[in-house]
């Protein structure tokens, strides 16, 4: 009998992904384009907890104003343009998953770009149910959020299924997801004002 092969870790590590495309119109123009109070651009602080919550690699889905906000990307994750951005958030999702169809990954793990102080504990909580047929969410106090987490064998379905600006969400609760508790890690709140 031969011995079986090593595990390459990274292979079983979820991918991230980053939803950055959108105009941000009642935030007063693009979130990609966001800092924090210290200069941080919000896009770097999301593939840091993702980085960090486990996820490799890290793609950055960008659409509205991607040529100054591709700068503000860390070298080690990867641009994916929407073209299509304009159409909402199931354009951005969808390039998104066309993306990481290139990759070895099982599932991946998406966050918005407007949730800065996502903490890289949250990112692993959701990254730890990550398999090929996994779909989960971050709960805070019972209310649907994000990281989410979803498994290869969906990723087909899912981009078949969003339209305009409806993301996973109905998908996720059609099909079962299980919720996983993170408020007691931060509050899960998305940024939609300055």
């Amino acid at each position: 009998m031969l011995p079986e092969a090593p595990v390459d870790p990274l292979t079983h590590r979820p991918a991230g992904l980053v939803l950055a495309a959108g105009a941000g119109r009642r935030f007063g123009g693009p979130k990609a384009l966001a800092r924090d109070p210290d200069g941080i651009p919000w896009v770097e602080k999301a593939v840091r907890a993702l980085r960090d919550g486990g996820c490799e690699p890290v793609f950055v889905v960008l659409g509205a104003a991607a040529d100054d906000a591709a700068p503000l990307v860390p070298g080690e994750a990867l641009v994916v343009r929407a073209e299509r951005w304009a159409e909402g958030v199931s354009a951005s999702l969808r390039a998104g998953l066309d993306a990481m169809a290139s990759t070895a990954a099982s599932a991946i793990v998406v966050v918005p770009v407007d949730t800065p102080e996502l903490p890289p504990a949250a990112v692993a909580r959701l990254a730890s149910r990550a398999t090929a047929d996994a779909l989960a969410f971050a709960a805070y106090g019972g209310a649907p959020g994000h990281p989410v987490v979803i498994g290869r064998t969906h990723w087909a379905a899912l981009a078949a299924a969003v339209g305009g600006d409806v993301g996973a969400r109905p998908y996720l609760r059609a099909h079962g997801a299980e919720a996983v508790e993170c408020g007691d890690l931060w509050s899960g709140r998305d940024r939609d004002v300055r």
